[in-house]
């Protein structure tokens, strides 16, 4: 016997349609606008929602959910402020290609157009910084329309997708059939990477005397580590990752030379300076990798293997462009040099090795933990060795997640989790929150500043309200210390406006929200903190460290703005050029 019609309201079709789509989770804020779908929400159990305290909060918190899992995560706000306020965590998501679907409630249809209370133009508002987006004016449509936006934030180049729903479409009812899958003639990703391409590219790699592996973001959300480290370690070329790629490769790996760009290693960028084949992979060649665009790898033939093909040979030229799947094609690649006659020379790869091993001499990272002052790397690397390098770590922005990066090692795909191209403060708390719901079971670590946690701290009472055993790492040196860092360099020490004087008391504002804070404020204190933090009677609830950490650090390397990616600042000395040549 055939099933029975079903006619349901918009409100009850959009929640049927999140659990068809395996949807658990929904982050979002109620409003008037939105509140026939939180009725809805109330009357099923499939999927819950996380009542965050500020809409960009619920963005950062889906965003980080999407980035942990794979998964896209979805947002509910309200109209007007409701979705002003999300902005921010949609830009966030755009510019790391983050998949997510996100419901803006409208005012009614009738009042489109006519400046009505909360009402902002939601479609126009987003149009820059989404992938797509769309305004639901039929009930009708509402499912098929549902389905079109998972497809397209979850595919070829992910990235967010808004859905504004007016209030009375979501009151009107009518038949519910959510489609198998949906046909958008105007949108067709490329997974299948081209033959002739890769016989360029594998000619290039068989004769390459210098080459280097330089992967990004696009890895992670294209879920190719295994493919990366079967190709990197079937070659034994060296490589690189951009901050977005971190984790795809494994950082205890020999192979592995660490972060390249304005914060990367000395023998990262050295490497690149002096390669004569990159093969990029999943990287968009951010200006914060390639420094002078005119003196990046000058001596280089390039392959850039991308799903977007607006990327390739954006800003940098490609040799050998390659459309499609980061995955697909390092598997076919992997398999073809494993068939192939030819074969990289191992002569010029030794030599290659051993001039990368001089760079590596200098010990870049090198710091001096005296018995008086904090300094932060020291806590990043006590958090690494509490942690056994197995936590998720979510950071802010700034000075702070420059040396997570550099002192934690991310050994698997999805564990480092952080705003890069919009450089989000505010992001690291939130988008904890949704990692820590995706996994209830993993040890999961916001390292931030006293700046960028005070931008979103509301949300620790989301933490309080779900029981969330978070872990806030606070580097708090009493300034927003990437600013006063490019103070101290450019603008002869004039800080303004980058010292904070009037600070909370981090440890009392934690146990207000009923969390428990702790202030630490000599080195030797640091591992007993976070042994406590992360043991006993205080592993399952969310601990607030307030280090007070050395206000004079500063994040080296570092290359200066407008800069070539080998010169570098090396040390608290005067800016020199720091270059060798081969």
């Amino acid at each position: 016997m055939a099933n029975e019609t079903e006619i349901l309201t918009g409100a009850d079709i959009i929640l049927r349609c999140l659990a068809t789509e395996n949807v658990t989770h929904i982050f979002g804020y109620p409003g008037g606008a939105a509140l026939h779908i939180y009725d809805a929400i109330y009357r099923q159990d499939k999927v819950q929602h996380i009542s965050v305290r500020h809409e960009q909060g619920a963005a950062h918190a889906a965003d980080g959910y999407a980035r942990a899992t794979g998964k896209p995560g979805v947002v509910l706000v309200t109209s007007g402020p409701g979705v002003t306020n999300t902005v921010t965590g949609i830009a966030t998501a755009f510019m790391d290609s983050i998949p997510l679907v996100v419901f803006t409630a409208q005012v009614a249809s009738p009042l489109i157009g006519n400046d009505a209370f909360q009402e902002v133009d939601a479609v126009g508002i987003t149009r820059p910084c989404v992938k797509h987006n769309f305004l639901v004016k039929d009930v009708t449509k509402l499912a098929e329309t549902i389905k079109k936006a998972f497809f397209i934030a979850t595919t070829g180049r992910p990235g967010p997708v808004v859905i504004d729903i007016p209030k009375d479409v979501t009151a009107q009812k009518c038949e519910f059939i959510y489609p198998d899958s949906v046909d958008i003639r105007s949108y067709k990703p490329v997974f299948k990477g081209n033959k002739r391409q890769m016989q360029k590219a594998l000619e290039l790699i068989f004769a390459a005397q210098k080459p280097v592996i330089y992967t990004g973001g696009g890895v992670v959300l294209d879920n190719s580590s295994e493919q990366l480290i079967e190709f990197t370690q079937e070659l034994g070329f060296p490589i690189t990752q951009t901050l977005m790629g971190l984790g795809s490769y494994p950082a205890n790996d020999k192979q592995f030379l660490g972060m390249l760009g304005m914060h990367g290693t000395y023998e990262a960028n050295m490497a690149m300076h002096q390669c004569d084949v990159l093969i990029a992979i999943g990287a968009r060649f951010d200006d914060r990798v390639t420094g002078d665009l005119e003196r990046f790898c000058p001596y280089a033939k390039i392959i850039h293997i991308d799903i977007d093909p607006s990327s390739i040979s954006k800003t940098v030229t490609a040799d050998v462009p390659i459309v499609g799947s980061a995955g697909q094609i390092l598997q076919e690649m992997t398999q073809a040099i494993r068939e192939s006659s030819e074969k990289v020379n191992a002569h010029y790869l030794a030599n290659w090795w051993r001039t990368i091993e001089n760079w590596q001499e200098k010990n870049c990272l090198h710091y001096h933990q005296g018995e008086d002052k904090i300094k932060p790397q020291a806590v990043v690397e006590a958090l690494y060795q509490v942690t056994q390098g197995q936590a998720i770590v979510t950071s802010d922005v700034g000075q702070h997640q420059m040396w997570a990066v550099q002192y934690y090692k991310f050994n698997r795909p999805r564990q480092w989790i952080n705003s890069g191209g919009l450089g989000t403060m505010g992001f690291g708390l939130p988008a904890a929150i949704g990692a820590q719901l995706a996994f209830p079971q993993e040890t999961v670590a916001c390292i931030t500043g006293e700046s960028s946690i005070q931008m979103c701290s509301q949300e620790l009472a989301t933490c309080k309200q779900y029981h969330l055993p978070l872990k806030i790492i606070s580097l708090n040196n009493g300034y927003m210390g990437m600013v006063r860092q490019w103070q101290e360099f450019f603008y002869d020490k004039r800080y303004a406006c980058s010292y904070f004087e009037s600070l909370p008391d981090f440890v009392k504002l934690a146990e207000s929200y009923g969390h428990v804070g702790i202030c630490v404020e000599k080195p030797h204190d640091v591992m007993p903190a976070l042994e406590q933090a992360f043991y006993a009677e205080n592993k399952n609830r969310l601990v607030f460290l307030d280090f007070r950490v050395d206000p004079s650090e500063n994040v080296y390397p570092m290359v200066a703005a407008g800069k070539a990616h080998n010169e570098m600042i090396l040390s608290p000395m005067p800016a020199i050029r720091e270059m060798e040549l081969i």
